[in-house]
């Protein structure tokens, strides 16, 4: 593993002379994600995302603001997807941080030349980051599996590869689509237990997943697999990923095969990539396996990826129906999570990806699976916290919610928060239910 230390772009007290941008929620200067925008009237290009503003990237490139490593990084970002610059990994893409961090400090020489490429983030329209040839969903979120199988397995929750294999399954690259884009509720064959036969009708148990999305970099050649130490190194950055799910649907496809048109239907994304860099602060020691689970198998190990493999971040949910945003209240929160229940790192789901060969590529996407926490309050899924519709969830409102309903609007968000660091997030990750057609 290459572990990325802590350096002065992550310094806390390091300022910007961006209106707004220090103490943002999301994106102060420490955290400086990379995305793909459109401004007013604009063509789809990259951006940074800086406070409430976004860096034109091509607009900077031309002032002249780059040169050397960043300079090339800065150029395949500027492009109207982020393939190419995924492609150039680690080396070029630290170059172009530090350079985005000296820009934007404050005290910069180099305010007035970047000053005019700031772009008002309320005035841009954000786009998915790259384009996605393959999507591969996992499952490493070890409450919610157990949670899972009690629902179909009741006999054998979680069975026995789990604690082996880094257990995934292929998604559908071509429903991905960008926060704020609405979900279509979808139809499928649904089959009651005590029905003779299955129907054909809109989805009646429509469910959120609460997942991390990772973006990879670098690639590997079909047949050349990617050893666990050397996993972190292809990955590009991360993003929010909503995975929403048919459950009534999936209940009667799922086997043999697994998911498929449950999950096929839409997932939606984070717009703005955070770079591993971005994330230094932030990682943890993958937490100890409970008594009696098996070491993972050598080609899963690496020490160094058990030392600082895992990160530390909180997750939640927050559900708004129609009846809360006409009434005008907050959006409610449905659940509070953290990445440190990842069962497996993100460097054993690549290295058990490519251990047959499988070759990855620029801008595949793979998602987390679920992150569930172990007690109710931190469950990602509204089939964990209703306990499969049997307990429905009470709203502000006076409304309840067994599963989704028309109109309903879901907001995944992240923070990163510890001591002796700036606190960085991902920016939403929200869409709304619209009707079956």
């Amino acid at each position: 593993m290459t572990e990325t230390a802590p350096d002065a772009t992550h310094d806390p007290a390091r300022r910007s002379w961006v209106p707004g941008a220090d103490g943002h929620a999301d994106f102060p200067i420490q955290n400086l994600p990379l995305g793909i925008f459109s401004p007013p009237g604009g063509a789809p290009r990259g951006g940074v995302a800086i406070g409430d503003q976004v860096l034109d990237l091509p607009a900077a490139l031309a002032a002249g603001l780059f040169a050397g490593e960043a300079a090339r990084a800065a150029g395949a970002a500027s492009a109207k997807t982020l393939n190419s610059f995924f492609a150039l990994g680690a080396g070029p893409r630290r170059a172009l941080r530090v350079r985005l961090s000296e820009i934007l400090s404050l005290g910069s020489d180099d305010r007035a030349r970047a000053e005019p490429c700031l772009r008002p983030a309320a005035d841009c329209t954000l786009h998915l980051p790259a384009q996605v040839g393959d999507y591969t969903d996992f499952y490493v979120g070890i409450h919610h599996a157990t949670n899972i199988g009690k629902v179909f397995r009741p006999d054998n929750p979680l069975l026995p590869n789990y604690k082996y294999v880094p257990i995934g399954y292929h998604g559908r690259a071509s429903s991905l689509r960008v926060s704020g884009t609405g979900i279509r509720r979808p139809k499928g064959q649904l089959k009651a237990p005590e029905a003779e036969a299955p129907r054909f009708a809109p989805c009646e148990r429509l469910d959120y997943e609460l997942e991390l999305g990772i973006w990879v970099g670098p690639g590997n050649e079909l047949g050349e697999p990617v050893p666990v130490g050397e996993a972190a190194s292809h990955v590009a950055g991360y993003c929010l990923l909503n995975d929403w799910s048919a459950r009534d649907i999936q209940a009667w496809e799922y086997q043999p095969l697994g998911p498929f048109l449950a999950k096929n239907f839409g997932s939606t994304l984070s717009p703005w990539v955070v770079t591993p860099e971005a994330l230094a602060p932030f990682r943890i020691a993958q937490p100890p396996r409970p008594e009696g689970d098996p070491a993972p198998l050598p080609y899963l190990l690496d020490e160094a990826d058990q030392r600082a493999g895992a990160f530390d971040l909180e997750l939640e949910v927050l559900l708004a129906t129609a009846r809360m945003r006409e009434q005008g209240l907050p959006p409610h929160r449905v659940s509070l999570s953290n990445t440190r229940h990842m069962y497996w790192t993100v460097a054993q789901m690549i290295a058990h990806h490519t251990s047959n060969g499988c070759n990855l590529q620029p801008g595949d996407l793979l998602g987390s699976g679920t992150i569930s926490a172990p007690d109710p309050t931190g469950f990602g899924s509204l089939l964990e916290t209703t306990r499969g519709g049997r307990e429905p969830l009470v709203l502000p409102s006076g409304e309840s919610r067994r599963f989704l309903e028309d109109g309903d609007e879901v907001t995944l968000r992240l923070r990163a928060r510890r001591d002796g660091a700036a606190p960085i997030g991902f920016g939403e990750c929200r869409a709304t239910i619209l009707p079956a057609r």
